[in-house]
């Protein structure tokens, strides 16, 4: 089955309005005519709806970073499905390594937020991935069923077929470090042996599961050329329009 390839930029907690409007403007002529990739930006919600505004009308995916399972009430801080598509968002990040480690997220969490993302209308990305302990103990394979598995289970077929998977090796996020293309292929095989396990062959041939742990313009070609590699997830380099076209251009 072929899957359209998708780059996606997470700016994390980068760009303030002006930037990211100058930013926007800078990226339209870079990816213009690269109609064969999906193209998504997360900003900071303080940008989403300068985002949407400048880049939704070219077809440019617009994600949140994070969102609250409920609908709206006491949780401070926290923003909802609703709030998320009132700024322009089209889509979410959800269980972002940063997420898990520094802030708490439990697979059971994600599964609410996950829940409510599908039910509220934005295009779910679930982020997986294996600490360097994990990775060097043989334990890979094991922590990416976990957390599929917990966050995924009570999923109907037609929601998975809704749902982007972001495999993202912590050992490489922001260290300079990244998997081989050979191992990114390898660990995509298995997360779509495994998606194909639990909810069948034609769910996980069509699923994309992007790859994310310091992606840059000089690695992404070998990278996303890999059969089950279906896109990246960009942190740094995707907060230089110049190399985050570039990499989408590796895509195509």
């Amino acid at each position: 089955m072929e899957r359209t390839p998708l780059v996606a930029g997470n700016w994390k907690m980068f760009k303030t309005r002006a930037e990211a409007a100058d930013y926007c403007s800078a990226l339209l002529p870079l990816v213009d005519e690269l109609d064969e990739v999906d193209i998504a930006i997360c900003p900071p919600y303080t940008a989403l709806d300068i985002v949407a505004e400048r880049i939704g009308d070219a077809g440019i995916g617009v994600w949140g970073q994070n969102v609250h399972d409920a609908p709206e009430g006491a949780f401070t801080g926290e923003i909802s499905c609703a709030m998320l598509i009132d700024a322009g968002a089209t889509g979410v990040l959800l269980g972002h390594s940063e997420r898990r480690a520094l802030f708490g997220e439990t697979d059971e969490a994600l599964a609410r937020k996950l829940a409510a993302a599908l039910a509220g209308g934005l295009e779910p990305v679930l982020c997986i991935g294996e600490s360097e302990a994990e990775r060097d103990g043989g334990e890979t394979e094991r922590r990416l069923s976990t957390q599929l598995d917990g966050a995924m289970t009570a999923l109907s077929g037609s929601q998975v077929l809704q749902v982007t998977i972001a495999y993202e090796p912590v050992w490489a996020i922001g260290t300079g470090r990244s998997a081989t293309p050979e191992i990114a292929q390898e660990t995509h095989a298995f997360i779509r042996g495994a998606i194909a396990s639990r909810h069948g062959e034609e769910c996980a041939a069509a699923i994309r599961i992007l790859y994310g742990g310091s992606v840059k313009p000089d690695n992404a070609a070998a990278l996303l050329g890999q059969p089950d590699v279906d896109g990246a997830l960009v942190g740094g380099a995707s907060l230089d329009p110049q190399g985050f076209a570039a990499i989408a251009r590796a895509a195509g």
